[in-house]
């Protein structure tokens, strides 16, 4: 955690340089690194000092939420800018909330001190960790192990209760999508103790998912294994898969967000009721828009598909030693 915490650190030293620290941290990827330590931290809560760890936890989260409000709104500004069908109102809406939400970040990181004449955060997030009570590698592996199963155990029972039935994009399947992206995340954020473990051979089934955008994605590389003794091992096709799903869901969950951001931007602009608005939003975004029905009905398709394979359950291959 305090190579990454590095990291966030010198991003910090650098924005409070700036006029503009949170726009700064926006254009210079901060969210990257601040989703590592969430992850880092959500794992060490499971497997030690839980206390200690949630609290630390809350604070990434605080910033990251920060930003991801910021992206939401930037990124379809940019997006709708460039469709000449999207009236002036709804992207102008969308630039004012975007400078509304960086205004935000910037209290957010004076007020907690993240940067300022007080900016003592990351100093006493060292500290608590300077405390903390770090297992030995052998330990922390076979704990970081239980964990995963675990968190895969948590994710296969939402969708037992669900049944993959999605009623809303935001509560259901960007919701689902953010539980199955941690999973993805802890390995990137562990700098190199988790390794994918090739089979012999492919599940059939698998094959669907195998796509080139998928086995070449930098993402779906681990980092380099350095002088790890010890590893918990994925198994690289399920892991793709697991890598696919999140795509998709991320790109139905995306579609999905359009509509709602120009309905959000009309309701805004117009005496109109909700579904007014969303009527006028399907007109104004054309017939290739699907709805929001249709979308919840294809992240169901994926989704049913994707757990009756029992994916997760293989993703876990065990933990090895180097040789």
């Amino acid at each position: 955690m305090s190579f990454i915490l590095t990291q966030l650190q010198a991003l910090l030293t650098k924005a409070a340089k700036q006029k503009n620290p949170a726009l700064w941290l926006y254009q210079n990827n901060a969210r990257t690194p601040l989703f590592m330590l969430e992850a880092l931290a959500k794992l060490y809560a499971g497997i030690h000092n839980k206390k200690k760890f949630s609290k630390i936890k809350e604070h990434f989260k605080l910033l990251e939420d920060a930003l991801g409000a910021i992206d939401y709104y930037d990124a379809f500004a940019k997006l709708f800018a460039a469709d000449k069908k999207i009236p002036a109102t709804v992207i102008t809406y969308l630039q004012a909330q975007t400078r509304e939400k960086i205004q935000r970040l910037n209290e957010l990181l004076t007020e907690e001190d993240w940067i300022g004449s007080d900016a003592k955060r990351i100093k006493k997030i060292q500290e608590k960790l300077a405390e903390a009570d770090w297992l030995k590698t052998g330990d922390e592996i076979d704990a970081i192990n239980d964990f995963y199963g675990e968190a895969i155990y948590g994710i296969v029972k939402f969708i037992k209760g669900n049944k993959c039935h999605f009623e809303n994009v935001e509560a259901d399947v960007h919701e689902l999508r953010r539980k199955l992206r941690w999973l993805s995340i802890y390995p990137q954020a562990l700098q190199g103790c988790i390794q994918l473990s090739k089979s012999k051979k492919t599940a059939t089934h698998l094959k669907k998912y195998l796509t080139k955008a998928i086995v070449t994605s930098p993402y779906n590389k681990m980092p380099d294994s350095g002088d790890c003794a010890q590893f918990l091992l994925l198994e690289q096709n399920y892991f793709y898969a697991l890598s696919w799903m999140i795509a998709e869901l991320g790109r139905l969950k995306d579609s999905g967000l359009a509509v709602v951001a120009v309905k959000e931007s009309l309701q805004q602009s117009t005496t109109g009721n909700e579904a007014a608005a969303y009527k006028k939003a399907y007109e104004i975004l054309g017939k290739k828009q699907p709805t929001i029905a249709a979308i919840l009905r294809s992240s169901e398709v994926v989704c049913k598909t994707f757990f009756s394979e029992h994916n997760l359950e293989h993703l876990v291959v065990g933990t090895a030693k180097a040789k």
